[in-house]
């Protein structure tokens, strides 16, 4: 019987490389000489510290850029909070955004009943296994789950015949 899984899995190697080329790029630019900017990583958090909101704004646009050039879905890091710290300061924290959360997976879920198509989808902890009879019933699915535009990448990997 053909399945596949639907998941949301962050390389994190690649995001510490996007973050190191970000921090080289900031220390090469001009409109950052003098600035006390910096991103780190810290399990599933990044933390952000500059001047000001301007500031902010130019580093995390420039951190998104890495990380699309690394290939990694923008979506995988969500803002948390953004407070002023020491030395007049901001500091924001971002969330890294993986796994598959019961809210969307129950949101797939009834997408793909809904379907009425012979094809049945199990919530496995923080991923998704859909099975089915055919393999174009499971590619529809595919389909259907990517015009849902979900808040979170998601990846579809384990594709068996």
């Amino acid at each position: 019987m053909p399945s596949f899984d639907v998941v949301s899995r962050l390389e994190l190697q690649e995001v510490d490389n996007a973050i190191a080329n970000s921090m080289k790029e900031i220390g090469q630019r001009y409109d950052f000489k003098g600035s006390n900017s910096k991103i780190e990583r810290n399990e599933q958090i990044i933390t952000l510290t500059t001047e000001d909101e301007l500031k902010a704004k130019q580093v995390i646009d420039l951190l998104n850029s890495h990380i699309i050039k690394r290939k990694i879905d923008p979506k995988a890091i969500k803002l948390k909070s953004s407070e002023v710290a020491s030395g007049n300061s901001i500091r924001q924290i971002y969330n890294l955004v993986e796994g598959i959360d019961q809210e969307i997976g129950k949101k797939v879920t009834t997408l793909v009943k809904s379907s009425k198509l012979k094809v049945q989808a199990k919530i496995q902890g923080s991923e998704l296994r859909i099975s089915g009879g055919k393999r174009d019933d499971l590619q529809k699915i595919i389909e259907l789950i990517k015009e849902l535009n979900l808040e979170i990448p998601i990846q579809f990997i384990n594709f068996r015949d």
